[in-house]
Parts: C-alpha cells; sequence; structure tokens
C-alpha cells in the first residue's frame, strides 16, 4: 500500500510559548490513482491527439466494412476467388521454376538491376554530399541553405519511377534515362539526410577551427567528414536498398532490361507463376545478401 505523511503544524513555537507538535495523517495514496476497470493503473494520458487518432482508425474502418458491404461483385464468387488466390500462391512460392529462360540469362539480368542500383547511388552520393553541405546550416549560408531545401523538397515530392519517365522522353527508354532519374531522386533523399547529418554535430568543433584559422574544407574533412561518416554510410546503403527496388520497376516501365523485365514478362505476357517465383525468390536472396553486406561494412565504418 502507498501510504503518506502530513504535518498539520510545522512545529514552530506559538506566542504563549508552547511548541505545537505536527500531527501526521496517513492517507492511501493508490485511491487517488487513476486506474482502468481491472485494477491496472493508467498510465497513458488522455490528449486530443490520442483521440483524433483513435476517431480517425475508427472512421476508415467503418468506410472499409461499408464498402465491402456495398461493393458490387456481380458474378463474382468470393469463396471460388481467395480459393483460386490460395492456389495461386501455393503455385507461385511452392513450385518456383525458369521455363522461358535459363539460370545464367536471369543472374546476368540481376546484374543488370544492381549496376542501376550502384550506379545511381554512387552519383546521387557524391550530389548529395556537396549539396548538403550548401544545406546545412550550421557551416551554410541560412538562405542559401533553405533555398536548397526547398529545391531539393520539390524532388522528393515527385516518384522515383516519374522522373524515369521524364527523363525518358528527353534520353529515350533505356540505361541512360533510368541513371539519370534514379540519380535525381537519391540525390534529394540524400542531401537532406546528409544534411541533418552534418546540423546534428557538435558546433563547438566548428567554432574552434575556425578561431585557429581553419580553411572552409580543413573543415570539411577534418571536421564534419570524420563525424558523419557514419550516418551517410547507412543512409547510403539505406537508399541503395531503394534504387535496387526501383530499379526493378524501372526495368519493366523504362524498357531498361533487367530481372525487373524479366518479372514484368513473366507475370503479364507469359503468365507463368512458377517463373514469376522463380524470380521473385532470387530478388528476395539478392536483397538478404545486400543487407548482410550493409551491415559489415557499416560496422566497420563505425
Amino acid at each position: 500500500m502507498i501510504t503518506e505523511t502530513v504535518s498539520l503544524f510545522g512545529g514552530a513555537q506559538q506566542s504563549d510559548g508552547t511548541v505545537a507538535v505536527p500531527v501526521p495523517i496517513t492517507f492511501d495514496l493508490y485511491e487517488y490513482i487513476k486506474k482502468t476497470r481491472g485494477g491496472k493503473i493508467k498510465i497513458a494520458a488522455k490528449s486530443k491527439s490520442g483521440l483524433a487518432v483513435k476517431l480517425t482508425v475508427l472512421f476508415l474502418l467503418g468506410l472499409t466494412v461499408y464498402g465491402f458491404l456495398t461493393f458490387d461483385y456481380k458474378e463474382i464468387d468470393l469463396l471460388k476467388a481467395v480459393s483460386g488466390t490460395y492456389e495461386n500462391i501455393k503455385v507461385l512460392f511452392g513450385k518456383p521454376q525458369l521455363k522461358h529462360g535459363t539460370l545464367p540469362g536471369a543472374l546476368n539480368a540481376l546484374l543488370t538491376t544492381f549496376s542501376l542500383g550502384v550506379l545511381s547511388t554512387i552519383f546521387g552520393a557524391i550530389l548529395g554530399f556537396f549539396g548538403a553541405l550548401l544545406c546545412a546550416k550550421n557551416i551554410s549560408n541560412p538562405v542559401t541553405a533553405n533555398i536548397v531545401k526547398s529545391f531539393v523538397a520539390f524532388i522528393r515530392a515527385v516518384p522515383t519511377i516519374l522522373w524515369v519517365l521524364i527523363f525518358a522522353v528527353s534520353a529515350g527508354l533505356g540505361s541512360v534515362a533510368a541513371v539519370i532519374g534514379l540519380t535525381f531522386h537519391s540525390a534529394g533523399y540524400l542531401i537532406k539526410a546528409y544534411s541533418e547529418a552534418i546540423e546534428e554535430m557538435d558546433s563547438g568543433t566548428i567554432e574552434a577551427l575556425k578561431a585557429s584559422g581553419a580553411s572552409y574544407w580543413q573543415i570539411i574533412f577534418q571536421a564534419v567528414l570524420p563525424s558523419s561518416i557514419s550516418y551517410m554510410v547507412a543512409w547510403t546503403f539505406l537508399r541503395f536498398e531503394i534504387n535496387f527496388n526501383n530499379a526493378l520497376a524501372a526495368g519493366a516501365a523504362a524498357g531498361v532490361g533487367g530481372i525487373g523485365f524479366d518479372l514484368f514478362m513473366a507475370g503479364n505476357y507469359y503468365f507463368d507463376l512458377r517463373e514469376l517465383g522463380f524470380i521473385t525468390y532470387l530478388v528476395v536472396a539478392s536483397v538478404i545478401l545486400l543487407e548482410i553486406l550493409a551491415t559489415k561494412i557499416k560496422a566497420k565504418v563505425r
């Protein structure tokens, strides 16, 4: 039981010369703590934002239920549709097989997609680093930083695949448009990530180097880069994973080729679920290997 002692008097001497003795009063604080019906103590405070989130979730849930109940299914048998989907998933993931291609050809296509991701990430990281130097407020002019951040926000607002299609209009369908489009969005993404990593460093180090007469580039390579390199490497590998996934989509959308184009052909042209499953397993395995490699490199950098 939680108890507390309160004194009615402070123990000070009274006017008649006597000393008032504090009278302790003991009460149960547990009774004043808000509890649930089950007797548990409430630890979450009520707030307007929490109430708004709950109401939004309930509203969306209600719309979902209403949509399912009022949807015009026509001749569709829902049970047959669910059963057919289950059978397709069993074939897709349970019986993978290459039928319209060979394993060396699939690996070569995977290498093409991997190369697209690597090139766009390298070019985006270079542009991202120099753009971050203009964007970080602790080493750049505030006006310049705000202008660059506004431009970078516009780049990030447009989806990557849309940038690929935009550059495909001028450069033509192929790997050039894919690399430029992926690089463009990667630069906007990494400029923001790198600049935030630079802004988190200790400003006292920069001030000390400036006071000692260090030049701008000496500050960059002697203070900024060493303190931010681990964050930059982590963000770069995260962007590489995104670029690899986007290169899959670009393989079909921009006519680049690669494993993404094979995936598109197997699913939308050949309608071969077994080949689709084989390519899916190949992509998943490559992503897992890349994640293991990235983890090891980031551990060494730290």
